[in-house]
C-alpha cells in the first residue's frame, strides 16, 4: 500500500487530480466524456499554475538574490520554497501512508456527523505529512508522534473548513458546496477575525472600504492588477541594479503573472462546476438534504482581484520586513511565489477590502517570519536526513544555512503543533488532544443544531 500511494503522489497534481476527478465524476453519475473533460480542465489548470509559478521563480529568483547580496542581507535561514517542504513531507515513513490514514479519519468523522467536509484535495495532504515529519524527527523518529501531529492538524483543518464554508460560498458564489480544508490557508482565519475586529473599532476606518474594483475606479489604469504587476516587477529590477532591458522584462513578466492567474483559475471553475453541481444533487438525494462539502484546493480562487493586488503589494513589503524585524533570520525568496495562498479564506471575512486584507496579511506575514525562524532547526534536521536517505535535491540545503519555507512553516497551526510536541511533549500532546476533541464536539453540536433547524 505504501508503494501504491507513493506512486500516486509522484504523479503530481497535474496528473493525479484529473484521474481523481474523472473517477469522482463517474461515481456520482456523470457520463464518462463529461467526467473526463472536467478532470482534464482541472489538470490543465494545475499545469497553468505550475507555469506561472515557474515564471516567478525562474525570472525573479536571481534578482531577489542580487538584492540580498547588494544590501548585505545576511540572514542564516535559506528559503527552500514549498518543494523542499513537500519533499520532507512525502519522503518519510509518515508521508508514505498519510493519504489512507487521513482519508480514514475523514470518513470516520463524516459518518459520525462530526464534519461535513470530504477532503479530496489529495495533493495538499503534504501539509499534514510535513508537520508529521517534523514531529517524527524532533521526537527521535517516532512514528507515533509523527502521525499524532499530522492527524491533529488534519482534524483541526476539517473543522475550520466546516466553520468557514458558508462565508466562503457566500463570497465566492460560483463555488457552492465547496470548502477549503488546506491548513496553510485556514491558519490565517484567526488573524482575519482578531485583526478585522480591532480595525473595525478604529473610528473612520470603515471609510477605507476599497475593493479591487474600487481601486480601478480610484486610481484608473494604475489600479489594475496587470499594471501594478508591471510596476512591482520593474521596481524589483531597479533595486537589483539591473539594466533597463532586464528591468522592463521583469515588469512585463510580473504583469503577465497577474493577468494569467485569473484566466487559469477559470479553468478550475469550468472543470469543477459540473462535478460540484452533480455532487449537490447526490447529497440531497442520499443524505436527505443534509449539507456535505467537497474539500478543494485554494488554487480554485487565487485569481480573485483582491488576492492578486494584496499579494503583489506584499512581495516587496515581505523583503523589507525580513530585514527590519529584530530576531528574524529568514529572507523569503522562493516562497514569494506562494503569497497568493494567504488570502483565499481571509477575503470572505474582509469582504474583499484591500486595505483591511493588506493589514491582516502584513501582520500574519510578520508573525510567520518568526515562525519560520523558530522552526528552522527542525526543518533543517528533517531536510538533511531526507537528502541523505533519498538524494532528493529539493531537500538539499546550501552549506552554512538552515532551511525554511513560508508554506507550511509560517502556519499558525503548524507552529503551535510543533511547539507543543517538541517542547511540551506529553503535556503538549494532552493540550492538543483536548483542543482537537473540543473542536470536534463543538462542530458536531453545531451541525446537529443546523440539521434540526433545517427540517
Amino acid at each position: 500500500m505504501e508503494q501504491v500511494f507513493s506512486y500516486i503522489i509522484s504523479l503530481g497534481a497535474s496528473v493525479m487530480m484529473p484521474i481523481l476527478f474523472t473517477i469522482i465524476g463517474l461515481c456520482i453519475g456523470l457520463k464518462f466524456g463529461r467526467s473526463l473533460k472536467s478532470g482534464l480542465y482541472v489538470g490543465v489548470g494545475f499545469v497553468g499554475l505550475g507555469i506561472v509559478t515557474a515564471l516567478l521563480t525562474t525570472n525573479f529568483g536571481s534578482p531577489l538574490s542580487d538584492i540580498s547580496e547588494l544590501y548585505h542581507l545576511q540572514l542564516k535561514v535559506f528559503d527552500m520554497g514549498w518543494p523542499a517542504a513537500a519533499a520532507v513531507a512525502y519522503n518519510t515513513a509518515v508521508g508514505a501512508l498519510i493519504i489512507p490514514i487521513c482519508l480514514g479519519v475523514n470518513f470516520l468523522l463524516l459518518i459520525t456527523g462530526c464534519t461535513r467536509t470530504v477532503n479530496i484535495d489529495l495533493w495538499n495532504y503534504w501539509h499534514f505529512a510535513f508537520i508529521g515529519a517534523v514531529a517524527y524527527f524532533v521526537m527521535d523518529q517516532s512514528l507515533a508522534w509523527g502521525y499524532f501531529a499530522a492527524i491533529v492538524c488534519y482534524i483541526i483543518t476539517l473543522v475550520m473548513a466546516d466553520l468557514t464554508a458558508d462565508k466562503f460560498q457566500e463570497y465566492y458564489p460560483e463555488w457552492q458546496g465547496i470548502s477549503i480544508p488546506q491548513p496553510f490557508c485556514q491558519s490565517f482565519v484567526p488573524f482575519a477575525l482578531i485583526i478585522g475586529k480591532a480595525l473595525d473599532m478604529i473610528p473612520g476606518f470603515n471609510k477605507l472600504n476599497i475593493d479591487a474594483e474600487g481601486m480601478k475606479k480610484k486610481f484608473g489604469v494604475l489600479g489594475e492588477p496587470l499594471v501594478l504587476g508591471v510596476i512591482v516587477g520593474a521596481l524589483i529590477g531597479v533595486l537589483a541594479q539591473l539594466d533597463i532591458k532586464k528591468v522592463l522584462f521583469l515588469g512585463v513578466t510580473m504583469g503577465a503573472v497577474m493577468e494569467l492567474i485569473p484566466r487559469i483559475t477559470s479553468l478550475f471553475i469550468e472543470g469543477l462546476k459540473p462535478i460540484a453541481e452533480k455532487t449537490q444533487e447526490v447529497v440531497k438525494r442520499k443524505f436527505n438534504g443534509k449539507k456535505v462539502y467537497i474539500g478543494m484546493s485554494p488554487a480554485v480562487v487565487i485569481g480573485h482581484p483582491t488576492t492578486l493586488v494584496v499579494s503583489l503589494l506584499l512581495i516587496p513589503v515581505a523583503l523589507g520586513l525580513a530585514v527590519i524585524l529584530p530576531g528574524n533570520q529568514f529572507l523569503p525568496l522562493a516562497s514569494l511565489a506562494g503569497m497568493f495562498y494567504l488570502f483565499p479564506v481571509v477575503l470572505p471575512f474582509t469582504k474583499g477590502n484591500v486595505v483591511k486584507t493588506f493589514i491582516i496579511g502584513l501582520v500574519a506575514l510578520a508573525v510567520g517570519l518568526y515562525f519560520v525562524t523558530d522552526m528552522a532547526s527542525a526543518f533543517t534536521q528533517a531536510a538533511h536526513t531526507v537528502f541523505e536517505q533519498t538524494g532528493d535535491k529539493a531537500a538539499d540545503i546550501p552549506a552554512g544555512f538552515e532551511g525554511g519555507a513560508l508554506d507550511f512553516a509560517s502556519s499558525l497551526f503548524g507552529w503551535v503543533i510543533y511547539k507543543c510536541v517538541a517542547y511540551l511533549k506529553w503535556v503538549g500532546a494532552g493540550v492538543l488532544t483536548l483542543i482537537t476533541i473540543g473542536m470536534v464536539v463543538w462542530n458536531k453540536m453545531r451541525i446537529m443544531k443546523e440539521n434540526k433547524e433545517s427540517k
